[in-house]
């Protein structure tokens, strides 16, 4: 009987070796399957694309093709009209068999479509295409990140990275900051504090990390350090899987101001002392702020030995005063929906 059956000491080992194959094939299936979508896609572009040009193809070519395709292969979605547009557009966009091989192959094909879509600049387009196949974005998330402006925020951060960190590390670094941060998810008042921007970028946490990038990991808000005898407290501890090391956020919700620096510069020694392993790299420390002067930033950063990024943060707005008072309440909106379902 199974319940008997005295198994190898190498079965277990096995069994998870087989696992890991059958996924990678799995995965490579996968892949394979809409590399080959895509790639029937460009042609049906390409075809359509060449008729128009030479031959003037017009709309109700294009329609009557749809109707066409999809009375023969009845069972395949995707030859819509609108989608057969998408394709032509494809090709015009990606007229390199190469890249549509090697990179946006490599994307569902909803993925192209926001592309397309959304970012007008070839270049952009690519870096955008890079960047999801290299972190797995979801369709919904690549669109944030358009509509984010990444491309123009990544590595904008005031930053001593490239005198305070070795080359290979202090390049990655830079790269992995912005500036200015997107949170968009909070609006707060004018009489706002650190603490409140604080609390609402933890309500917020998922967004938040998502508007940080990849790597992140989150290890503490107002993480409590203890040096001479004195208490201290971190706004925001993060540890950076791909960095190796701590990253230290001070939340500021006005602006910069160079005695932010020695402040930062103080949590960096405590955190490397108190919570470095020998195998981590330097903390890094960044400091949000609402506004920057960059000739400002500039200066303080100049002499400081420990690796320290200044940015900004947009937040959403918030509701103009003089629309205030005049929305219904939400006991206004109950009472309307309580009508409608009475009709």
């Amino acid at each position: 009987m199974a319940a008997d059956l005295v198994l190898p000491t190498d079965y277990a080992a096995l069994l998870g070796d087989l696992k890991t194959q059958i996924r990678s094939a799995q995965t490579r299936a996968a892949l394979s399957v809409n590399r080959e979508l895509v790639t029937l896609y460009w042609h049906i572009g390409q075809a359509i694309l060449s008729r128009q040009q030479q031959a003037g193809w017009g709309a109700k070519v294009i329609e009557q093709l749809a109707r066409d395709l999809k009375t023969e292969f009845p069972d395949m979605k995707g030859f819509s009209r609108s989608n057969l547009s998408y394709m032509q557009q494809f090709a015009a966009t990606w007229p390199d068999t190469q890249i549509v091989q090697q990179l946006v192959g490599q994307l569902p094909w909803g993925h192209n479509v926001v592309l397309m879509q959304k970012v007008k600049d070839l270049a952009a387009r690519e870096w955008y295409a890079h960047a999801t196949v290299q972190y797995g974005w979801s369709r919904n998330v690549l669109a944030h990140q358009i509509d984010s402006r990444l491309i123009e925020r990544q590595g904008q951060a005031t930053t001593n990275f490239e005198v305070t960190l070795p080359a290979p590390q202090s390049e990655l670094a830079q790269q992995l900051l912005k500036d200015p941060y997107n949170f968009d998810f909070l609006s707060l008042g004018g009489e706002a504090h650190e603490r409140d921007l604080e609390r609402g970028l933890l309500a917020h946490l998922r967004e938040f990390m998502l508007e940080l990038g990849v790597g992140f990991a989150f290890v503490g808000s107002q993480y409590h350090l203890e040096v001479g005898g004195e208490d201290f407290y971190l706004d925001l501890l993060f540890y950076h899987l791909k960095l190796r090391c701590y990253v230290v956020i001070d939340l500021k919700i006005g602006e910069f101001k160079p005695e932010y620096v020695g402040k930062m510069n103080f949590y960096l020694s405590a955190a490397d002392d108190l919570l470095r392993h020998a195998d981590d790299a330097p903390s890094i420390g960044l400091l949000l702020c609402r506004t920057q002067n960059k000739v400002i930033a500039e200066y303080a950063l100049r002499d400081v030995n420990k690796p320290l990024g200044i940015s900004t943060y947009e937040l959403a707005e918030a509701l103009p005063p003089e629309l205030k008072g005049q929305l219904p309440s939400v006991e206004e909106l109950e009472r309307e929906f309580e009508g409608m379902g009475e009709n």
